[in-house]
């Protein structure tokens, strides 16, 4: 895990790390729901926000925005490890995956299905539904695993043809915090369909680990800034020549294969370079490697040790404190000790609804929240028998003491 002292200079750069500006002092858990902002993201939006130019102008400032532009998206390309096809921002991550997941499916050649999981966010699964009904090819479910909260190639093989036009994979679910081996589903999904338009959900996997585009072979991926430090109101896309060659909307005389619509955010750019130099900064006080991209994976795999630091302790407890293994009456959803795990548990308690005991967290000064069995969360949790669920998500600024004071509370609630 990190050091007390790299720990605190990590929390230094988050705004709101230990307090809410409404109720004071609080422990932040709801990380999966949306991560805190970096302070230099803040102070990025709050400057570009002011500006008046416009791109495409003949003036200093214009230039400048142009320029901060092409430098978020190389800063971009170098965290997603994308040295090929487009990147750009949209309205939102459920919003480009709509989109991307639209084309495709318009786009691909007549006839075939569209393939997806059970486990995925209803950004893909409904994007899936819609499409794939008007371009009338049949949607194909792959069920995932209700014991361990995960999707592996494994479970896709026995729905493999060669027929797939389109398929989808959420890269970790948000409801059971559990990743999926991309590359190797990928792997399984073009062996039996090479020409399958392959799109990636990675709005939950952003912020707790590496991504690495050119590893997976897949044509689109998608991330939500505001879950990965930025800010909320835009998101970020990234897709493959393929899906570019796609026909799309786009302005009659525009650039070819543009995906962007009217005058882009500058600000929604500079913030992702100032993620991406987190990301850097973070990674060089483990690597002393001059490569950026090497920093950044660096930073990646120090981020899910210290997470899976987290997760442990509160499973299995810590100092004098047991954990929520050793508390009556705790089901904790996807399993115990599940290698899958990215910095969330999800619980449900016997006796004790969700609402009431995210309500009970909150009063000692810890924010987690409820899902419910709805159209967010039913797709995991009525196979499962139950109604909600409490989820607990953590991320690399967290620490020990957040945890102790979690286990604490829930001894506290469960035993009063």
């Amino acid at each position: 895990m990190f050091s007390e002292m790299l720990l605190g200079e990590v929390r230094d750069r988050f705004a709101h790390v230990d307090s809410c500006p409404k109720t004071g002092p609080r422990i932040f858990f709801e990380n999966a729901g949306g991560a805190l902002t970096l302070k230099s993201a803040v102070e990025t939006s709050t400057y570009y926000a002011a500006i008046p130019d416009n791109q495409g102008r003949d003036n200093e400032m214009a230039h400048d925005l142009v320029d901060t532009i092409n430098r978020a998206k190389a800063n971009m390309r170098m965290f997603f490890n994308a040295p090929v096809g487009d990147i750009f921002v949209g309205e939102s991550g459920t919003e480009l995956l709509f989109r991307l997941i639209m084309n495709a499916v318009l786009g691909a050649e007549d006839g075939g299905v569209v393939l997806g999981s059970t486990l995925e966010h209803p950004a893909t699964r409904s994007a899936c539904t819609r499409w794939a009904k008007v371009a009338g090819k049949p949607y194909i479910q792959v069920a995932h695993n209700n014991v361990t909260g995960a999707v592996t190639a494994e479970d896709y093989k026995p729905y493999l043809t060669p027929d797939i036009r389109v398929a989808t994979i959420l890269h970790t679910s948000p409801v059971t915090g559990m990743g999926v081996d991309v590359a190797s589903v990928a792997a399984a999904i073009r062996a039996v369909a090479p020409k399958a338009l392959i799109i990636v959900d990675g709005i939950q996997h952003a912020s707790h680990g590496l991504i690495d585009i050119a590893g997976y072979d897949i044509d689109g991926y998608v991330i939500s800034p505001y879950k990965v430090f930025s800010r909320h109101g835009y998101g970020v896309a990234w897709t493959s020549p393929t899906l570019n060659a796609i026909e799309h909307n786009a302005l009659i005389g525009g650039p070819e294969g543009n995906w962007e619509m009217g005058t882009r955010d500058t600000g929604a750019y500079a913030t992702m370079s100032d993620v991406v130099e987190y990301f850097d900064w973070l990674g060089g006080q483990f690597s002393d490697s001059a490569d950026p991209r090497t920093r950044i994976e660096a930073a990646g795999a120090a981020i899910h040790t210290h997470e899976q630091g987290l997760t442990n302790a509160m499973l299995h407890g810590t100092g004098n404190l047991t954990g929520l293994v050793d508390m009556e009456g705790v089901l904790i959803i996807g399993g115990v000790d599940n290698p899958a795990r990215e910095g969330l548990v999800s619980i449900a308690v016997d006796g004790l609804n969700s609402p009431d005991l995210v309500t009970a967290l909150r009063s000692r000064g810890i924010r987690t929240h409820t899902r419910k069995a709805d159209h967010y969360s039913g797709n995991i949790l009525d196979p499962l028998g139950l109604t909600d669920a409490v989820r607990v998500s953590m991320c690399h600024y967290n620490s020990l003491d957040d945890v102790k004071a979690f286990l604490a509370a829930m001894h506290e609630i469960l035993e009063g």
